[in-house]
């Protein structure tokens, strides 16, 4: 199935030496072993993942200097491992008329050209055969008989390998250079940091000598506790004073009297004593204006005005 879905494009075959394409579709393309190398190895792990991390020593005594990425695949006992160059096959795709986005997949014709006879020519000038299960690249001239390499008859594997793309690729003058620049960064954001500790440090003394001076407690909760608490009572002496005074204003005749005031827990009292029913009227209005819950109640000639704070 997975053969299937890569071989619905088109294929074609990739080599320096290549004319240029038309290509209007997405194209699977094998590479050509001039455009990577490979090596067959046996090695001491089990799986590709494994084997993977081990190909940038493999190929460090062999490969010219430049920006490598690298791939494997299994067969038998053996590893197949590759080397190459991202920047310079999307290069030579480009030189070749083919963009990265008309790319479906790529493949090395190491392992798409496993199972040919003899010799293949793939240009005018060069051939591949396999050499001890490598594909090697040779001039036609070293070749006396090859027959000319058809991409429509290849099955491709599932060997394929992404591309990287977007300047990925960094020299060691730019390495060094975005070293400096993050180096200065990071020297800077130290600086502040450091400036930014001593201002939190002696936002905190200025704190903890407030603290001291107004015998504040040591946490915040305390102090937020006490503070509800400085704030109730204040709100409750502001209500006494607001009720005492609505009392106190009540224009009284002269034989009328203010006998008792007092405050039992939060129940404010009064007494008056020979109020007219005028009187008594005028208080009531007065507190109810004000907004001001109260109870009153009538007893020979005392008038008991309740108010719950």
């Amino acid at each position: 199935m997975f053969t299937k879905f890569n071989n619905k494009f088109n294929t074609i075959f990739l080599d320096t030496s290549s004319p240029s394409f038309e290509v209007s579709d997405k194209v699977n393309v094998i590479l050509s072993p001039s455009l990577y190398w490979v090596k067959k190895l046996s090695l001491p792990v089990k799986y590709e993942r494994d084997a993977k991390k081990l190909l940038p020593s493999v190929f460090e005594d062999i490969l010219p200097h430049g920006n490598y990425s690298y791939s494997v695949y299994k067969s038998g006992n053996d590893f197949f491992a590759f080397a190459y160059e991202d920047k310079k096959i999307l290069d030579t795709l480009s030189k070749k008329g083919i963009s990265a986005s008309n790319i479906a997949n790529v493949y090395f014709a190491q392992s798409e050209l496993t199972s040919i006879n003899g010799a293949l020519k793939i240009s005018e000038t060069q051939s591949v055969y396999m050499k001890d299960d490598i594909l090697i690249l040779v001039p036609c001239c070293w070749i006396e008989e090859s027959s000319t390499l058809n991409v429509r008859e290849i099955t491709l594997s599932n060997h394929s390998i992404a591309l990287k793309q977007f300047g990925h690729i960094v020299d060691e003058k730019s390495i060094y250079n975005i070293g400096a620049i993050l180096l200065v960064l990071i020297m800077l954001v130290s600086a502040q940091y450091m400036i930014t500790t001593q201002k939190i440090a002696g936002i905190r003394y200025e704190i903890d000598d407030i603290f001291t001076k107004n015998n504040l407690k040591s946490t915040m909760f305390q102090n937020k506790a006490m503070l509800k608490n400085y704030v109730a009572t204040h709100e409750r002496q502001t209500k006494i004073r607001e009720y005492i005074s609505v009392l106190l204003s009540s224009k009284l005749k002269s034989s009328e009297k203010l006998s008792l005031l007092s405050l039992k827990n939060n129940i404010l009292e009064a007494d008056f004593s020979d109020l007219s029913e005028a009187t008594q009227k005028e208080i009531s209005e007065k507190l109810q204006l004000n907004k001001v819950k109260f109870k009153s109640s009538m007893s020979k000639d005392n008038w008991h005005v309740e108010i719950t704070l």
